[in-house]
């Protein structure tokens, strides 16, 4: 992969620019979502399983385990699943990342795809750039394409070059015309049926199924961004539902902080820590023996909870910290903790004091919670039930 390819990989996963995130937005979350009603805004749809029936008019991001998008995308369109289906046209770029992707209306602008297994239909009138396990583009091309996977299929027509790398097999369907050069690497020679046109010339080079050391760095480079860039996503999609769906008890977890003394604070967080370090020391101990076994898998259970949603509200108290002391805002709403996991991921980045940083954060949210958890089960007075 050249550096110039790394470059455009970067840029076209970055998000829509500095015009679309000061337009209008329209944020829905939901279990099951539908979208069925149309705005003029950016549409950001979040839920396990999405459905888009109405016309978006301007961006379109949609996050989920499934996302069908059946109607017209007037703007950019950025879509992140495990299975993702687009059935009606972009006109804008379209930007996917999913274990599944089905492209079968048309893409008017640059397509950028990262999936287990990608399959277009209809032409892309930009340039594409598609990374998978089995690909089959369908559809063509208007711009330059450059596709990375195992087997490959081409097929429509292109109208600039097309450059594959394969680690498997690459085959053209019938009557596929490429106005450019078709340029690949793979272990054996692509299979090109009698009818189909390459005007440019086809320059084969035959490769091993191992990666030479610059191939190596370079896909080592790009996987760790994707894992990168869907660990955060993740994380802000996860702190905007809780903090959204349980504002009184991000609220209270951040009272601890806002309104404790120092003792109050440093007993919390020795709380938390100490439960983070003991537990695993106690699960050894109750495995040992064969009652004590499916106590420690529950327990297990449990601490995994536990060190989730200490992350998660880690991130969510610095947004309500950031929210109370500039905005002077006692509530805390779903932005809030998008911010706070944010500006938290960021910090984590920092080479010295990021993870510190971090681990005081989540034994704190860890200590707080443990407190609440009790204080709502052995309860002591009236009001403890407004954690709910």
């Amino acid at each position: 992969m050249s550096r110039a390819t790394l470059l455009i990989l970067v840029s076209l996963t970055l998000p829509f620019g500095a015009l679309a995130a000061g337009a209008p937005s329209s944020f829905v979350a939901a279990r099951s979502l539908l979208v069925a009603s149309s705005t003029s805004a950016n549409v950001y749809a979040v839920g396990v399983s999405v459905v888009v029936t109405a016309p978006s008019r301007a961006d379109l991001s949609a996050a989920g385990g499934s996302v069908v998008v059946a109607a017209p995308v007037s703007g950019d369109a950025l879509v992140v699943g495990g299975t993702a289906a687009l059935r009606s046209p972009v006109s804008g770029d379209l930007r996917a990342l999913a274990g599944a992707l089905t492209v079968s209306g048309p893409v008017s602008g640059d397509l950028f795809a990262l999936a287990g297994s990608v399959h277009t239909a209809r032409t892309v009138g930009g340039s594409a750039f598609v990374a998978g396990a089995d690909v089959a583009f369908l559809g063509g091309a208007r711009g330059p394409v450059m596709i990375y996977g195992n087997t490959v299929t081409l097929g429509g027509d292109f109208g600039s070059d097309v450059h594959v790398v394969a680690s498997g097999r690459i085959s053209l369907a019938a009557g596929t015309h490429i106005r450019g050069a078709l340029s690949y690497q793979s272990p054996e020679a692509a299979i090109v049926p009698a009818d189909a046109v390459v005007e440019g010339g086809v320059e084969y080079t035959g490769s091993s199924y191992l990666p030479t050391t610059s191939e190596a760095r370079a896909l080592a480079l790009a996987g760790f961004g994707v894992f990168l860039f869907a660990r955060v996503l993740a994380a802000l999609i996860l702190a905007g539902l809780l903090a959204g769906l349980f504002p009184r008890l991000a609220e209270l977890v951040a009272l601890k902080a806002e309104r404790g003394s120092a003792r109050s604070i440093l007993l919390t967080l020795l709380l938390g820590f100490a439960a983070v370090v003991a537990t695993p020391a106690l699960l050894v101990l109750l495995s040992l023996t064969f009652v004590g076994f499916g106590i420690a898998l529950l327990i297990l259970v449990a601490y995994a909870l536990l060190v989730l949603l200490s992350f998660v509200y880690a991130g969510i108290l610095v947004g309500a910290l950031l929210a109370w002391r500039f905005r002077h805002r006692q509530t805390v709403l779903w932005h809030d903790g998008v911010l706070g996991m944010l500006i938290l991921s960021l910090f984590s980045l920092l080479p010295i004091l990021g993870w510190p940083i971090l681990l005081l954060l989540c034994a704190f949210a860890a200590g707080a919670l443990l407190l609440l958890f009790f204080r709502f089960t052995f309860p002591h007075d009236s009001d403890t039930t407004e954690m709910l």
